[in-house]
């Protein structure tokens, strides 16, 4: 019974996207086609008529899946440890001083081709 529910979703979910594709669409065109009007009134169209799409959009199953994953994300980014204070400024001089030596490194490289360069050539 449970597939038989999911198949009748999905049969509508095309016509969902469709809306969804409208309502962008009349947002750009209305923009466009307003482009007379103030802006904070156009703005306040498209931001409304992008929200009502994106609620549409919200109840595919593509859309579920994305806020699903969206959750879980938040979930483990609350889950990550982060670095101190003192920790990232440590890091941070490290790779400061090791980007100064490979630096130094590779002026020196290029310095002494050139020289050598300049021997060879005359």
């Amino acid at each position: 019974m449970k597939h038989n529910a999911e198949v009748q979703e999905s049969r509508h979910d095309g016509l969902k996207w469709a809306v969804v594709v409208t309502l962008l669409v009349l947002a750009v065109v209305g923009n466009t086609y307003f482009a007379d009007q103030a802006l904070l009134y156009r703005v306040l169209g498209v931001v409304a008529l992008s929200v009502m799409a994106a609620l549409v959009a919200m109840t595919t199953a593509k859309g579920r899946s994305l806020a699903e994953l969206a959750r879980a994300a938040k979930k483990e980014i609350q889950r990550v440890v982060w670095p101190t204070r003192p920790e990232t400024i440590q890091t941070t001089v490290i790779v400061l001083v090791a980007v100064l030596v490979v630096g130094l490194m590779l002026w020196l490289i290029d310095t002494l081709l050139g020289w050598a360069m300049s021997g060879v050539i005359g």
